[in-house]
């Protein structure tokens, strides 16, 4: 599993639509930032709570660089962020991991087919600071809502 002092995956991700590439090893370099994890795009405590908090949280402005990375296609993940932030106002950008290659490169994905039908991201918050993982706060359980929580990462 991720851990402090790890570097960011060198793993192309899609934002918007189809061959609109990012990497976030290039995004940060050597800056600062949070990438949340989720479970899945619209669902419940995704769309509820988890983004909705760190949206409307006061500190986000100054956290760096924010990337939501979902194991979604990027027609999903684009529908969802304008959703849940339509006039991009929190500076969130919203990431599609659609063959989950960057969770497994961060080991952690988990078996989701039950539910979601395919294996997803666990729910996870990493704090990065200076290009590096500065602290990886990943629910015990895979997708509850403590410990990567907007209050709990930012403060």
């Amino acid at each position: 599993m991720v851990n402090p002092g790890d570097s960011i995956p060198t793993v192309e991700l899609e934002e918007g639509g189809l061959g609109n590439k990012v990497n976030l090893a290039t995004e940060f370099g050597d800056g600062n930032g949070l990438i949340i994890g989720v479970p899945a795009a619209f669902s419940p405590t995704c769309s509820d709570s988890h983004i909705p908090g760190y949206i409307k949280h006061p500190k986000i402005k100054d956290a760096g660089k924010v990337f939501v990375v979902s194991v979604n296609d990027p027609f999903v993940t684009n529908a969802w962020g304008k959703s849940l932030d339509a006039d991009k106002s929190s500076g969130i950008r919203f990431l599609a991991d659609s063959s989950g290659a960057f969770t497994r490169a961060l080991d952690l994905e988990f078996p989701a087919a039950a539910f979601f039908g395919t294996n997803r991201s666990k729910r996870y918050a990493l704090v990065i600071e200076g290009g590096k993982v500065k602290s990886a706060n990943v629910e015990p359980d895979n997708i509850g809502h403590d410990v990567s929580s907007a209050e709990k990462v930012l403060g």
